[in-house]
């Protein structure tokens, strides 16, 4: 079944800052779809960034009632009253709650899933008629790893770790790692996924989150790529297109650090590899702190020696004009 031609992202709060609205206008401009919709669950502040999205062709806010939505879908897929509510409300953080939230909506609506800290580079028209799909991304610790009692695998894990933070911190280690990104397993990242309405992937994604303890749906990652990790060790894959990196994670954890610093001269393009169509950047990790000083003043004063700068330039065309942080 075709994927609907609809971009969904989650934002849990009322204030929006500008790097997150880049993620939605990205999407709108270059993402080659119908329609953008931003689900948030607050009444947005008014400022530059509510109006950039409110102008912008195909996008659509829509306010979310958490408990009303998940509601009706815990009755669309036959799942115990009450018990989406309940695991939304149980959880602490918003990222945990847009776990929940991601999968619900896309289980109702179909369409593809964004997270806010990613930039669309390209259409995503040509991901829909596979079916369902996820993308990978390269990490350090996959879960046989971490519970491994083998000194000699937890020891190369460990090198392996080291490594990827030499790249991090040397110039230019993005390029580096790419040539020995090959040392690191792969593993799911729901970042970026797509399905049709009421695809049984997802289906089995949400009764995997009910079926957490309550101590595991408080983990890091539990609700995320771990959890898909786990349905999709327990599922296989079969029906499901698993993209490789290059797809939605041409820049791995840690190694995106990169994006974010001060070169010479510099090409958006440059950091893209063949096949690229998402660019996540990875703000849970180490560049939340940047989030408030990326405006379009930033941008535009940034675009020739700043990744970053220079995707957003180059997917936003028309980028709004007003600089004001928020």
């Amino acid at each position: 079944m075709t994927i609907p031609a609809h971009i969904h992202f989650c934002w849990i709060g009322p204030r929006l800052p500008w790097a997150y609205a880049f993620a939605v206008l990205s999407a709108a401009a270059t993402g080659g779809m119908d329609a953008v919709i931003l689900h948030h669950t607050d009444t947005l502040e008014d400022g530059p960034q509510k109006r950039a999205l409110e102008a912008a062709p195909g996008v659509i806010l829509s306010r979310v009632d958490p408990r009303r939505d998940l509601a009706a879908v815990e009755q669309a897929a036959g799942l115990p009253a009450d018990s989406l509510v309940a695991l939304y409300e149980g959880v602490r953080t918003p990222v945990q709650r847009a776990d929940i939230l991601r999968a619900a909506i896309l289980y109702r609506d179909g369409g593809v899933y964004l997270d806010m800290d990613t930039l669309t580079t390209a259409s995503l028209r040509p991901l829909l008629a596979s079916g369902p799909f996820v993308g990978t991304e390269r990490i350090v610790w996959p879960a046989h790893v971490r519970a491994t009692r083998s000194p000699t695998l937890r020891a190369r894990h460990i090198g392996l770790s080291l490594l990827r933070q030499a790249c991090r911190v040397v110039p230019g280690g993005w390029r580096g790692f790419r040539r020995i990104d090959f040392l690191y397993p792969l593993g799911l990242n729901n970042a970026v996924m797509g399905a049709p309405a009421g695809a049984p992937w997802l289906h089995a994604c949400l009764r995997a989150m009910l079926a957490l303890s309550p101590q595991e749906r408080l983990r890091p990652y539990a609700l995320g790529p771990h959890l898909l990790q786990r349905v999709a060790e327990q599922m296989g894959t079969d029906g499901l297109t698993v993209h490789d990196p290059a797809v939605f994670y041409p820049v791995p954890p840690e190694i995106s650090e990169h994006i974010f610093r001060a070169n010479r001269r510099i090409r958006a393009e440059d950091i893209l590899l063949p096949g690229t169509r998402v660019v996540h950047w990875y703000a849970s990790v180490r560049t939340r702190a940047r989030i408030p000083r990326l405006t379009p003043a930033h941008v535009r004063a940034h675009c020739g020696r700043e990744y970053y700068s220079a995707l957003v330039r180059a997917t936003i065309p028309d980028l709004p004009a007003d600089g004001d942080p928020g």
